[in-house]
């Protein structure tokens, strides 16, 4: 607690942003633990970052009160400031973590500059703030000599490096201009890196921690040289208690310290905790666009009001440790966030209930969203996008149907803005009513919604750092010289499309090519799409057991049962690229419907014929081929052969007795 002096301020109701986070959180805690008289009102929009949970310490506190909302609704910031006659600022409320920045950078934009932007006019307009702590950053100095032992002070010009430190920056010239222009009473801090319970682990200690507690390989971004200086969580929610009461205005704070650290030696440290070989535990993959080498800062401003740095690496690592061990699942499924580049949403949602803390309950472990997922998924209508949702349901996973049409690139940002997604999933698309002939008669119709829309949705998604799942189809090749029919030699992910047989088939083929040059997309070839629901007449075992003569030809197939969870876990550990999504091997169609005839209904009887029959009947020709499924199955072992899940996930469940 910060002993009061002559000089010091004592506020009365303190506005706290972005105080679900995690270093705002440890404040926010301290203050309504510490000073009982203090009225704290604490806003957060409950990011995929944030968490109620970080609040649970203070949640019956009657000096808390948690509103959930935007800083970047005026109306909302304007109406608290009256209603809550709020003296003080301290605003935390940012997007910080430096990989989302390059992926997303309008976002830090709009939530840095411009919510910071609203809450100073806000201030101003009031004219009831008498203190204005804006948290930014010591990435504002740019990169630090590796030579120097100076570090640098808080006169030093702002060279930010990435689209994060830039936005920070930004916020701080707003903060500076409205101090000079409006005699706004603002001070600004400028903090190291921290680190403590309840971090969410896109950053690099919790998500080294959680890595080692699965045995998993800690990733490294270039060669591990980058230095970085770590403050305890506590230490710093101390720091701004000083800051409140004793910082002068219009001054500027450094939140330091003078121990270094190389992303190397923190997980070398991290290793030795869980006896680790770091030889064989640590990965180096391949580094940001920019990585400054060094942030170095002159700590002795903030130390001559009387703040210290208390807690050492090895005490603060430690207690860290131990509170990730025991509170393994504090975020939930955080797959994505644990990848070497992660690209969390930054206009997702928390899965909190927001309201607990004034309805004084919290929610069931089985109620609601389970997860920090929220998923757009685009073709309601259709069968695979129908299943899609019933799968979220089922698993907890919080999710939307997009209501725009995906050639209109505005209705799609809409959706985008209302939902808040975490992923985007495709599976709308046009593939013929009833079949595929219907595309050979409506070339625009079908061009306008797999080429033109889904390259629309695509680039929507890069733009807004999601990660757009499409599924699209493996009727894109058909058996050749190189892949014959029954020689169990497959088209792999890289080969070229060799069937333009239909117009279907050349849509697809040709917008797959395009996506190659989108990072963002994960590319699901489905072939002849099998499930449980025999009543389905778009279930190939359906359609084929209604047909008066079937072909008998071998092929790769997708048993959606077991396939499409499948494809929700894929996101969840970001997957991108081309992925042949077939049960491994190949099926023919008097096995399939030998199979039908054993389980469903002795008495079925059917008759084939060749290809050149079937081409009497149909308006284009279909594609024939195997697909190689080897990348999958090594992605995900458990995975069935395409009989052997045929038979599980569809005729023993379906079998009459």
């Amino acid at each position: 607690m910060a002993s009061p002096g002559a000089d010091s301020y004592t506020p009365r109701n303190i506005l706290i942003t972005g105080a679900a986070g995690f270093i705002a959180s440890h404040v926010a805690n301290r203050l309504i633990k510490n000073y009982p008289n203090y009225k704290i009102v604490v806003i957060d929009k409950l990011d995929y970052c944030s968490s109620l949970k970080n609040l649970l310490p203070s949640k019956s506190s009657p000096n808390f009160k948690f509103v959930k909302g935007d800083i970047a609704s005026a109306d909302l910031v304007n109406h608290l400031l009256v209603l809550e006659e709020i003296d003080t600022i301290m605003h935390f409320a940012a997007q910080t973590h430096v990989d989302n920045s390059f992926g997303n950078s309008f976002e830090f934009t709009n939530n840095n500059i411009y919510g910071t932007h609203v809450l100073l006019e806000a201030c101003k307009v009031t004219r009831r703030v008498k203190r204005f702590i804006h948290v930014s950053t010591d990435e504002v100095y740019g990169e630090t000599d590796s030579e120097t032992d100076v570090g640098n002070p808080e006169a030093s010009q702002l060279l930010p490096t990435n689209p994060y430190s830039a936005t920070k920056a930004g916020a701080e010239m707003l903060v500076m201009a409205y101090h000079r222009s409006y005699g706004l009473p603002t001070i600004t801090t400028r903090g190291n890196n921290v680190y403590g319970p309840n971090q969410f682990p896109e950053k690099l200690i919790p998500k080294f921690l959680l890595l080692a507690m699965k045995g998993l390989p800690l990733p490294i971004h270039g060669d591990g040289s980058n230095v970085r200086s770590y403050l305890y969580c506590e230490d710093v929610a101390e720091a701004f208690d000083v800051v409140l009461h004793k910082g002068a205005i219009g001054h500027v704070y450094n939140v330091g310290t003078k121990k270094e650290r190389s992303v190397l030696d923190v997980a070398e440290d991290i290793c030795k905790l869980f006896n680790l070989d770091p030889k064989q535990n640590i990965k180096f993959v391949d580094n940001r666009p920019f990585n400054d080498q060094r942030y170095f800062l002159d700590d002795q401003k903030l130390k001559k009001l009387g703040w210290q740095e208390r807690t050492s690496w090895e005490e603060g690592l430690k207690i860290t440790t131990e509170w990730y061990r025991n509170n393994p699942d504090w975020w939930g499924d955080v797959t994505a966030a644990l990848l070497p580049h992660p690209r969390m949403s930054v206009v997702g949602n928390s899965n909190d209930d927001t309201y607990f803390v004034q309805c004084g309950y919290e929610r069931k472990a089985d109620d609601g969203n389970k997860t920090n997922l929220k998923f757009l998924i685009y073709g309601k209508s259709g069968w695979i996008g129908g299943l899609l949702g019933k799968l979220c349901k089922e698993d907890g996973i919080a999710f939307e149907y997009g209501c725009g049409r995906l050639e209109d690139r505005r209705s799609i940002i809409e959706d985008i803005r209302k939902v808040s997604p975490t992923h985007v999933f495709n599976a709308a698309g046009v593939t013929g009513r009833p079949n595929v002939d219907w595309c050979e008669t409506h070339k625009v119709e079908t061009i306008r919604t797999n080429v033109v829309g889904t390259l629309t949705l695509a680039d929507i998604c890069k733009e807004h750092g999601l990660l757009m799942v499409n599924f699209a189809t493996g009727c894109i090749f058909e058996y050749d010289n190189d892949h014959k029919e029954g020689s169990g030699i497959g088209f792999k992910e890289e080969d070229t499309p060799n069937f333009i047989g239909s117009f279907y088939s050349k849509t697809k083929a040709m917008v797959e090519d395009l996506l190659k040059e989108y990072e963002n997309v994960c590319t699901l070839r489905v072939r002849m799409p099998i499930s449980s629901d025999l009543s389905n007449p778009r279930n190939f075992i359906t359609k084929i057991s209604r047909y008066n003569k079937v072909v008998n030809i071998p092929n790769s197939m997708t048993v959606l049962d077991e396939l499409l969870p499948i494809s929700i876990e894929m996101a969840k550990r970001n997957c991108r690229g081309i992925w042949n999504f077939t049960n491994p091997g190949v099926v023919s169609h008097n096995e399939i419907l030998e199979m039908y005839r054993d389980y469903i209904d002795p008495g079925f009887k059917w008759e084939n014929f060749n290809l050149e029959e079937q081409a009497k009947v149909i308006v284009a020709p279909r594609s024939n081929n195997e697909l190689d499924a080897t990348k999958l199955k090594t992605e995900f072992p458990e995975l069935l052969s395409i009989k052997d899940s045929i038979i599980k996930f569809v005729f023993e469940p379906n079998k009459k007795t």
